[in-house]
C-alpha cells in the first residue's frame, strides 16, 4: 500500500485549489443566505454564510413565496421550458448535420463553408438587422424569433466538427459496404458513439436557452409569451421601488437583495439540478472535440 506524502507542493496545491473552491461556492451560499432570512437581518446587514431569523440562525421562505405568487411565473416557467427544449432540439438536429457534412474533405466547397463558419465567430451583423430579418420573415412575437436565431452556434460547431472529424474511417467504410448513406452512418453509427459530444453541446445550447433575456425583450410583446427571465426581471424591478420606506419594505415585502436572490436562485435552480446528470458527459465531450480534428 502506497503511502501518501504530504510534501509542501502538495499541500500548496491542495490550499490553492479549496481557495478556488470557496470563492466559486460562497456567492450561491451568500445568495441562498439572504434569501432564506428574514426582512430585517438582511436590512441590518447581520446576514453571512448562513441564514438568520430575529438574528439567530434559522430560515424562512416568505421571499420566495412572494416571487412564486406573481401571477406569470408558471406562465413563464412553462414559456421557458418550452423554448429550451425545443430550441435545443433544433440546435443539435442543425449542429450534428451541418458538422458531420463540414467533417468530410469530400464535401463540394467544404473548405469555403469552414471559412465562413470561422468569420461568424468574429463578425456578426448586429442587431438592427437581425431585428429586421425577423420582422421581415413574419417571426415577431412568436416562438420561432427565439428558438431559431440562436439554432447555429459557431462554436459548437466547431467543437462537433472536430469530434466527428476523428469518427474512424473503417467503421464508416463497413456502413457503406452495408449499403449504408450518409444520413444512415450519420444516424446509426455515428450519434450513438457521440453522446458525450452531445450532452455537452445540447447542455450549452439549454443554458444559454434558459437564461435567454435580449432575444425575448425586443422580439415578443406579450406578457402570456414571456419566458422567466422577463418576468423576474420585472418582478426585481418591483421590489427595488425607491419610493418605499423601509417600514413599508419591512412590513409589506420583503427586502430588496433578498428579493433578488430569490429570483436568481428561482431562476438556475433546474440548471444546476440538471447539471449532476450531465457532468460526466460534459467533461468528456470538452475534452475529446478540443484534443481531436
Amino acid at each position: 500500500m502506497v503511502e501518501k506524502k504530504f510534501t509542501v507542493g502538495w499541500l500548496l496545491r491542495n490550499a490553492v485549489l479549496w481557495f478556488v473552491i470557496f470563492i466559486m461556492i460562497f456567492p450561491f451560499l451568500y445568495m441562498l443566505s439572504i434569501s432564506l432570512s428574514e426582512n430585517w437581518d438582511v436590512m441590518s446587514g447581520n446576514v453571512g454564510i448562513y441564514p438568520k431569523v430575529d438574528g439567530k440562525f434559522g430560515a424562512t421562505l416568505a421571499t420566495y413565496e412572494q416571487v412564486l405568487e406573481q401571477p406569470l411565473i408558471f406562465t413563464a416557467y412553462k414559456n421557458t421550458i418550452i423554448y429550451t427544449v425545443l430550441g435545443t432540439a433544433i440546435a443539435l438536429f442543425v449542429l450534428t448535420t451541418g458538422a458531420y457534412a463540414l467533417s468530410k474533405k469530400r464535401l463540394p466547397g467544404g473548405a469555403f463553408m469552414n471559412i465562413l463558419v470561422l468569420i461568424t465567430m468574429f463578425f456578426g451583423g448586429g442587431m438592427i438587422p437581425a431585428f429586421m430579418c425577423i420582422k421581415w420573415l413574419g417571426l415577431m412575437n412568436s416562438i420561432w424569433a427565439i428558438v431559431l436565431p440562436g439554432a447555429f452556434g459557431a462554436y459548437n460547431c466547431i467543437i462537433m466538427r472536430s469530434f466527428f472529424h476523428g469518427f474512424p474511417k473503417e467503421i464508416e467504410e463497413s456502413g457503406r459496404l452495408d449499403g449504408l448513406n450518409d444520413i444512415g452512418i450519420l444516424w446509426y453509427l455515428v450519434l450513438p458513439t457521440s453522446t458525450a459530444i452531445i450532452a455537452t453541446i445540447g447542455l450549452f445550447v439549454a443554458v444559454a436557452q434558459w437564461n435567454g433575456f435580449f432575444g425575448p425583450l425586443i422580439y415578443l410583446n406579450e406578457d402570456t409569451r414571456y419566458p422567466l427571465q422577463i418576468i423576474l426581471r420585472q418582478i426585481v424591478l418591483q421590489g427595488t421601488n425607491t419610493e418605499e420606506s423601509a417600514a413599508e419594505v419591512v412590513n409589506n415585502k420583503t427586502a430588496g437583495d433578498a428579493l433578488k436572490y430569490a429570483t436568481i436562485i428561482v431562476a438556475i435552480a433546474p440548471i444546476i439540478a440538471v447539471y449532476p446528470f450531465l457532468q460526466k458527459y460534459f467533461v468528456k465531450g470538452v475534452m475529446i472535440g478540443s484534443v481531436k480534428g
